[in-house]
């Protein structure tokens, strides 16, 4: 028989970062290893953040002996060992004479004891890092790319038209929202929103296209906006949109198809994969600020 892994790395068939935190604050206290900040070359940026719990992990800060120490220290301070890291404290790790790793930078990591009290506040806070992106159609092809992009720095809101489209459970970081007509959402979304049409109607989708134009026209934050649909149907769509007065300049702010290109599968999944890729190529979550969410969180 396989030997089982050692317990602090315990993460294999996990859920979302977000919502494994979350369930098991709900049943044991943990700390909260999370970024602060950074000098030169480091495995990841300001904000990233690991929970670490008795006997399991959720999220990590990089792997590595940078991981392996932050880990003993957490759980020091989790069992209240004499000499550990103290509450809110910020250590300094140099990466490469310390701990030799070739990133060679400086790495700064907070820790916090945190526990089902902070559950609310740390829910805000976390789902505040992420990227948002809206999400229009409650079909096959979006409910794998709402799957996807739970595991991704992404916050989705997902709108549809039609009630009782949506599952009854989804992820932390992903919300749901009806509206009819479908395009009045668009007015609200958060600036710098990744835009994703697939609705169910290709009324709704050039309705949605419409509204996302001319939010881009008057206020220009939305980076990404992608319609699912071959080349024949973007050529529709060009012609009506030209007809109502948009141009040129304007229409190319609209990708159709989406997807990287050489991904030529049709299955939701398959599909799935090309957009969040193509999302992580033209709109990738931008680098975060350190701390800032999380210290107005007010963990204990």
């Amino acid at each position: 028989m396989a030997a089982s892994a050692p317990a602090q790395n315990a993460r294999m068939m996990t859920p979302p970062p977000l919502d494994d935190c979350l369930d098991r604050l709900a049943r044991e206290d943990g700390v909260l290893v999370q970024v602060e900040a950074t000098q030169g070359s480091a495995p990841r940026e300001a904000g990233t953040w690991m929970a670490v719990w008795r006997g399991a992990l959720t999220g990590t800060i990089g792997g590595g002996q940078l991981e392996y120490q932050a880990i003993a220290a957490a759980r020091a301070l989790l069992q209240g060992q004499g000499g550990s890291v103290a509450q809110n404290a910020v250590v300094r790790y140099p990466l490469g004479p310390t701990l030799g790793q070739c990133c060679g930078g400086v790495v700064f990591l907070r820790y916090r004891r945190i526990g089902a009290a902070d559950a609310a506040s740390l829910r805000g806070a976390l789902a505040d890092r992420l990227a948002p992106v809206a999400l229009f159609g409650g079909g096959h092809v979006g409910g794998a790319i709402v799957r996807l992009l739970a595991g991704l720095p992404y916050a989705v809101r997902w709108i549809d038209s039609r009630d009782g489209v949506f599952p009854p459970a989804l992820p932390a970081q992903v919300e749901t929202e009806h509206s009819e007509p479908v395009q009045d959402a668009v007015a609200a979304l958060p600036a710098g929103s990744r835009v994703l049409i697939m609705s169910f109607s290709h009324a709704e989708d050039l309705d949605i296209v419409i509204a996302c134009l001319q939010r881009l026209r008057t206020r220009g934050d939305l980076p990404f906006v992608g319609l699912i649909g071959s080349k024949t149907k973007w050529a529709t769509f060009r012609h009506r949109l030209e007809a109502r007065g948009f141009t040129a300049e304007e229409l190319a702010r609209i990708t159709c198809p989406i997807g990287v290109p050489g991904i030529t599968g049709k299955e939701p999944e398959v599909i799935a994969v090309a957009v969040a890729a193509q999302l992580l190529q033209v709109a990738p979550p931008q680098a975060l600020p350190a701390a800032a969410a999380l210290q107005a969180a007010g963990a204990r």
